[in-house]
């Protein structure tokens, strides 16, 4: 069910609860709340879950690990091309709905909120993301028309012209991935970090993305991309980054004295 939602495909729920009251002998409300732990657990490992069905908490750890050996066959899920670029010819499309960061005054409920991130720290659903070559590009294309739309609307063809996709170009070690402006001609040096999941996804940042963002404050920003294969939305994150994020050391450099 949840592929041909994303895929836009028609399907019924009650008739997939159908057969599974038949398969298990479980009630209808039985099976739809197991959905919506379902959707909880992938909303823990920053996936897509079907709309319908409300995460629902409070669910135990075996469940995660179902959830987790059928990813683990179907590995073809998690490298799913994306499909999240504007139809062709429709400019408003190009633009990205971006909105403000997470806060603690907008978070979920406690018991929520933990369980969703503990889910997310246990399997290092930020790793998985960051070693997702397939969607980290795609979500830089995305932002690249982003800007190109917002320049071009502001009546300034002379920046998005100028507009560089540095990782695409030089590599990754710039500290950032585009080199755009903002319409008054101020430079914005973009680091894209991108993820299927919600807002709240944790997401990896490097130590030079780190070191740059502190030596080019007034021009460097964190895009952050969620939602990313149905509907991206995003938000923006300025340095210094641990005034925003909790930022905490995965690695350490070992060297000889």
């Amino acid at each position: 069910m949840l592929a041909d939602d994303i895929a836009g495909r028609p399907y019924r729920k009650s008739e997939h609860n159908q057969r599974m009251q038949e398969k298990i002998n479980r009630s209808r409300k039985s099976i739809e709340f197991k959905h919506q732990n379902i959707s909880a657990v992938l909303k823990g490992l920053g996936e897509d879950w079907i709309p319908g069905y409300k995460p629902a908490f409070h669910f135990q750890m075996t469940l995660v690990d179902a959830v987790l050996r059928w990813l683990a066959r179907n590995p073809a899920w998690l490298d799913r091309t994306p499909n999240a670029r504007p139809e062709p010819g429709l400019n408003e499309a190009s633009f990205i709905w971006v909105g403000p960061p997470p806060t603690h005054s907008n978070q979920p409920p406690p018991q929520e909120l933990e369980q969703t991130l503990h889910i997310a720290r246990k399997f290092d659903v930020a790793a998985r993301d960051e070693r997702n070559r397939t969607l980290g590009r795609a979500g830089e294309e995305r932002v690249l028309e982003h800007e190109h739309a917002v320049l071009t609307s502001a009546g300034r063809n002379d920046l998005a012209r100028q507009i560089r996709w540095v990782a695409e170009e030089d590599g990754d070690g710039a500290g950032y991935d585009i080199a755009s402006f903002a319409p008054d001609g101020r430079p914005r040096l973009i680091e894209v970090k991108t993820t299927n999941g919600w807002e709240r996804t944790p997401f990896q940042i490097t130590r030079n993305e780190l070191a740059v963002a502190e030596q080019k404050r007034a021009e460097w920003c964190l895009f952050r991309l969620w939602n990313f294969s149905r509907e991206p939305k995003a938000f923006e994150l300025y340095p210094p980054l641990d005034a925003h994020v909790s930022l905490t050391a995965m690695t350490f450099q070992a060297s000889f004295y």
